[in-house]
């Protein structure tokens, strides 16, 4: 008999309560999706912005705070004791997409996902984006700017803290007076800030690929319906009972692009392009706004992927006929590879 495989699931925020609130909520959907005893056995590691540890039987709040918190050294101690055969990160603030991947590889745990070092390189947005623009793939114009600078991109123009999440602090600017107020508002989340030249819509879409059988595969895209850039609003919001919720997945709000849709093709082209130009692995997901020519440009990279159905990734997936379960599947295969 087949011992199930141990998959440990990653989850919380060592930065704040809006983080681990994010994290728990696409860890929950990945674990009824990829709940299968004769294949996997799944334990949770919580993480609190406090940087205790708790391990609890599930990741309902009650089960939260029942677990006994451990500092991170008797924390660290212990996960080396639990006998993981694979872990999954899922932890979305800056420390648990760098630091706390790291951990594994210095506990000799495999996981799935890219390493510390591409997720690092692709949340500063200035970092990646002149990696990309390296391997050809167009990006627009742009500087990076510290406190004290001053913009010198024309309007209009995107202000953006260079590596905050969630679209916190971007501002589209159309008159050179709105600048400072931009920049304040940038500066509030980052130390450094990217002015952009804002490519006029055309439309916004994300690509994701995903290696099956050793091979890249380009997913359907998916496109957002918007006059402008995106602002959190556009993504994350909160329920009466204070549980967030995923705006963007409303059916008026994005959409599967049609395969045969003659921006396919180019937005494919540079996912490749930027996937490899960033070393990414098991799989990447790429944002590219498309101008009236249907031009791509490329903007960001998010290369993670929780497996829970409504994780873009496993969205776009499902859409080519690839469950969350066999998209999971695939991704063990290369992790232990």
């Amino acid at each position: 008999m087949t011992v199930p495989l141990h998959v440990l699931h990653l989850v919380g925020s060592a930065v704040d309560d809006g983080f681990a609130d994010l994290s728990r909520l696409y860890a929950r959907g990945a674990l009824q999706a990829l709940a299968d005893p004769d294949r996997y056995r799944h334990s949770v590691a919580h993480v609190a912005p406090d940087g205790r540890w708790r391990f609890p039987a599930d990741l309902e709040r009650g089960s939260i705070a029942a677990a006994a918190p451990l500092a991170p050294g008797a924390a660290v101690a212990h996960l080396a004791g639990l006998g993981v055969d694979l872990a999954l990160p899922q932890m979305f603030c800056r420390p648990g997409m760098t630091s706390y991947r790291a951990l594994f590889d210095v506990l000799g745990i495999p996981f799935l996902g890219n390493t510390a070092e591409v997720m690092a390189l692709a949340a500063h947005k200035g970092r990646a984006k002149a990696v990309v623009a390296a391997a050809g793939v167009a990006v627009p114009a742009g500087e990076l700017l510290r406190p004290g600078d001053r913009p010198g991109v024309a309007v209009p123009a995107v202000v953006k803290p260079v590596d905050a999440d969630n679209s916190d602090g971007v501002t589209l600017v159309r008159d050179p007076a709105g600048f400072d107020a931009a920049l304040a508002g940038a500066f509030a989340h980052s130390g450094e800030v990217l002015v952009e030249t804002y490519v006029e819509l055309g439309r916004e879409v994300r690509c994701g690929v995903v290696v099956r059988d050793g091979e890249l595969v380009c997913l359907p895209l998916e496109e957002y319906a918007l006059d402008r850039v995106r602002t959190r609003a556009d993504k994350l919001a909160r329920d009466p009972d204070g549980e967030l919720y995923l705006v963007a997945k409303d059916a008026t709000r994005s959409w599967i692009v049609d395969p045969a849709d003659p921006v396919t093709a180019a937005v494919h082209d540079a996912a490749l392009r930027a996937y490899a130009a960033l070393g990414c692995r098991h799989y990447g997901l790429f944002d590219f706004r498309v101008d009236p020519d249907g031009r791509p440009w490329f903007l960001e990279a998010g290369p993670y992927c929780s497996y829970a159905p409504t994780s873009v990734v496993a969205v776009m997936a499902r859409a080519a006929g690839i469950e969350p379960a066999e998209l999971f599947a695939a991704g063990v295969a290369e992790a232990l590879s």
